[in-house]
């Protein structure tokens, strides 16, 4: 039963909060990113974040209350960077650096091994093993941010990632939080659709939550199964946004740029305007088209690595083929559209 009520709590709630936020005129996009006013010219309710934050909440049991205390604070700062509250992208790293280290702490969860026997060494030191999960963490969180901007790309990369953990999970016996991955696959299914007709975005509040909670639901997940899947699968199964974070700082500061500001000229972009140039339909539905493209790319990255999750060599081997291919398509598109 718990599948029909997260499904009628999302739908319900999907409408409710969105005719609400569009009838009060709250927490509307209203393009303060240069990420994001790039592509869409609609006012659309950041509802997203708000949708999964509810759903998680509500329909996980946990009694660790840190734990749902530490998603209204990421979501919470998220938000009031979608008001415009705090504009500075180094303050709402720095808010992030806290709450997640305290957060690493209490829980004492951190990433417990890399199979590389000199980081291994030192991830023996709990201190170091904490500061290395929050790396990971910050850069997956920031780096899903700089990917919100085109319909259904976070949304649905997220979705497939969940897709493949469940995947995996159940066809080779693994452990697995069952009920929280079955309310993080139902809740993503749902606000998918909605973004897809673009009637909900998901806001710097939803990009952040939605990354955190998938980047600590991996980590746990390795490190349950850390005999049987390869801590690569996880690295493999998130690469995109940490590259994203990574290849944006890079390419700022080798244009003397600073690289914490959003800019529009990531690969989804790059993408969008390609397309515009090209084909003949709106804006509106090239601004989904985009997404999916991406997202269809890195399907058939994540189908090898779910093929083989327990092979580290094959899923390193994956991950530079990916990076390379990220390259490849932005040098294409960049000089197809003289950027």
């Amino acid at each position: 039963m718990l599948e029909v009520y997260v499904i009628f709590f999302t739908l319900f709630s999907s409408i409710t909060i969105n005719y609400f936020l569009t009838k009060k005129k709250l927490l509307l996009d209203k393009k303060y990113s240069p990420h994001k006013s790039f592509l869409n010219k609609d006012i659309v309710p950041l509802s997203g974040g708000i949708i999964f934050l509810l759903s998680i909440c509500i329909f996980y049991p946990s009694e660790f209350y840190p734990f749902k205390l530490t998603l209204c604070a990421i979501f919470l700062i998220g938000m009031l960077s979608d008001l415009n509250v705090i504009s500075s992208p180094l303050k709402r790293i720095i808010i992030q650096v806290f709450i997640i280290l305290v957060f690493l702490y209490i829980d004492q969860t951190y990433i417990q091994s890399i199979r590389w026997l000199l980081i291994d060494h030192y991830l023996k030191s709990t201190i170091f093993g904490y500061l290395f999960s929050l790396v990971c963490l910050v850069v997956l969180i920031n780096g899903t941010n700089f990917m919100d901007g085109v319909n259904t790309l976070v949304i649905g990369y997220f979705l497939i990632v969940t897709l493949a953990i469940f995947y995996i999970a159940t066809n080779f016996n693994l452990e697995l939080n069952l009920i929280l991955i079955k309310v993080i696959l139902i809740t993503l299914s749902v606000i998918f659709l909605f973004n897809f007709f673009g009637k909900l975005f998901l806001g710097d509040g939803g990009s952040y939550l939605i990354a955190f909670v998938l980047g600590y639901f991996l980590i746990n997940f390795s490190n349950t199964n850390d005999e049987v899947v390869s801590p690569y699968f996880a690295a493999c199964m998130l690469w995109y946004p940490a590259y994203e974070n990574l290849f944006s700082i890079i390419r700022k500061m080798i244009k003397k740029n600073s690289p914490t500001e959003a800019d529009n000229r990531h690969l989804h972009q790059l993408l969008f305007v390609f397309m515009t140039k090209n084909f003949s339909y709106s804006n509106k539905v090239l601004n989904t088209i985009s997404g999916l493209i991406i997202n269809f790319f890195n399907i058939a990255f994540f189908t090898y690595a779910m093929w083989n999750f327990d092979n580290t060599k094959n899923l390193i081997l994956l991950i530079i083929v990916s990076i390379f291919f990220y390259n490849l398509f932005y040098y294409y598109f960049s000089k197809k559209i003289n950027l």
